[in-house]
């Protein structure tokens, strides 16, 4: 407990001061490393899509895969290291981002083409795409909305990925987020994931652990 302390109370300073956090996590080299133990070790007991709330057993099955929330062609952009392929090729630094399991959550494979790398916001009214599956996508304006019950968990990766990593989020995107980490703090499912991931990662979601550190966040 005293170490967690320690290791939170650094963090807090990195936060605090607007800039990048510690340079993320340094134990998988690429994403289709950490992937088997992403499945094995974080949901190998099954869990939920991020966007639907589909629950999965220990297979997933070809339905479901894998999304970035804070998606990775915004990062091929930051890191201006060409298309993916080449980014994977040519810089660690992006295969470690890709890698970060904080802003990996399962997603069915439709809703995750259908988001693509759109930012999020509020979608006016209920325009229902995908049947039971409360994803709003508004065409005109680019944006994606998302269940409520996911709001939280997408806003406090999206921070994550911007303190750890020094990535981007405009002011726009970042008033959305923060308002929907306040209505949706986290829960035991979230605590209980930032600590399998630590176990494999070595590295904690600080906006969980603290959330009022979001207070402090500019864009």
């Amino acid at each position: 407990m005293v170490l967690r302390a320690l290791a939170i109370s650094s963090l807090l300073l990195y936060a605090c001061s607007g800039q990048g956090g510690p340079d993320g996590q340094h134990r998988f080299d690429s994403y289709f490393d950490a992937l088997p133990v992403f499945w094995s070790e974080i949901y190998g007991s099954g869990g939920s899509t991020l966007y639907c709330g589909r629950s999965f057993g220990k297979r997933a099955g070809r339905e479901i895969n894998v999304e970035h929330v804070f998606p990775m062609s915004w990062v091929v952009k930051a890191e201006n290291c060409g298309n993916r392929a080449r980014c994977r090729e040519n810089s660690p630094r992006f295969n470690r981002i890709e890698a970060d399991m904080h802003n990996l959550y399962p997603a069915l494979s439709t809703i995750n083409k259908a988001r693509g790398s759109l930012p999020y916001g509020d979608v006016e009214g209920e325009p229902r795409r995908f049947g039971a599956c409360d994803f709003e996508i508004d065409y005109r304006r680019r944006i994606v909305e998302p269940r409520p019950a996911s709001r939280g968990n997408i806003a406090r990766a999206m921070f994550y990925m911007k303190e750890t990593y020094g990535l981007k989020i405009y002011n726009r995107q970042g008033r959305v987020l923060k308002k929907w980490h306040e209505e949706d703090p986290p829960n035991r499912e979230e605590v209980r994931r930032n600590d399998l991931i630590e176990a494999v990662q070595g590295t904690r979601n600080r906006f969980i652990d603290q959330p009022g550190l979001v207070e402090r966040l500019r864009f």
